[in-house]
């Protein structure tokens, strides 16, 4: 599904950290099929104020932490599937670890998907220190920067110190390689939004580690997320 040249051919950014935003992933065929048909099942909702960062949005598993195995794949379209089965793929994580300038091709990976609905939000942060890269893919067939939802580079923990704002559109995605200094948010969608903002992270970690979005024996409620941003429980 992903053009992996478009990974291996470019270059990553020094400034303000190394990062890089990518296009034109997938074909225009794959592009809108995945966009169509991207998950509205098995969602639960993740929120925090007042710690290290705010954040508030709906997530869902689709690659299981460690494991390989696609979560509840009966509900995907043929074209997820098959997206969710190439990020396993030895092929990705040699074009990431050429990318990257670091050796990803055994590290642990945890595939998540997100529906950021109005009043959605990630506060300015570097990734958790366990994390190496994360891939941030998009899924929106079109979006208003002026309704939030974009990923912000950041140089330093103000929200303000912008370097530059990746949209969420279908094809883009995002690199970020963890430091402490790599510091970057997702601007708050605006309240009246009628449409989530659509994303997926591939995280590569260190050995050993335990996944946070998915801790054992979590039993939170999941539910449907409808494009109109309603839900309904499913379990």
């Amino acid at each position: 599904m992903i053009d992996l040249t478009k990974l291996t051919e470019h270059r990553l950014q020094s400034h303000p950290f190394n990062w890089a935003e990518i296009g034109d992933l997938y074909s225009l065929h794959d592009a809108v099929a995945l966009a169509k048909t991207f998950p509205h099942d098995y969602f639960k909702t993740v929120s925090g104020y007042g710690g290290e960062k705010d954040y508030e949005y709906e997530a869902r598993q689709l690659v299981e932490m460690g494991t390989h195995r696609i979560i509840n794949p009966q509900t995907l379209s043929p074209e997820w599937l098959g997206l969710a089965q190439d990020l396993c793929l030895p092929s990705y994580r040699s074009a990431m670890s050429l990318l990257t300038g670091i050796d990803l091709i055994s590290a642990p990976i945890e595939v998540n998907v997100f529906h950021y609905g109005p009043g959605a939000c990630l506060g300015p942060h570097p990734d958790l220190s366990d994390k190496l890269v994360t891939h941030i893919l998009y899924f929106n067939e079109s979006w208003n920067p002026d309704d939030g939802g974009c990923l912000n580079i950041l140089r330093s923990p103000d929200p303000d110190s912008v370097v530059a704002v990746v949209p969420p559109i279908v094809g883009n995605s995002a690199i970020v390689v963890r430091s402490d200094d790599s510091w970057h948010a997702v601007s708050r969608v605006v309240d009246g939004c009628l449409s989530s903002r659509r994303s997926m992270t591939v995280t590569f970690y260190r050995p050993n580690s335990v996944s946070s979005m998915w801790p054992e024996n979590d039993r939170s409620p999941l539910h449907c997320y409808d494009a109109d941003v309603e839900t309904r429980r499913i379990t």
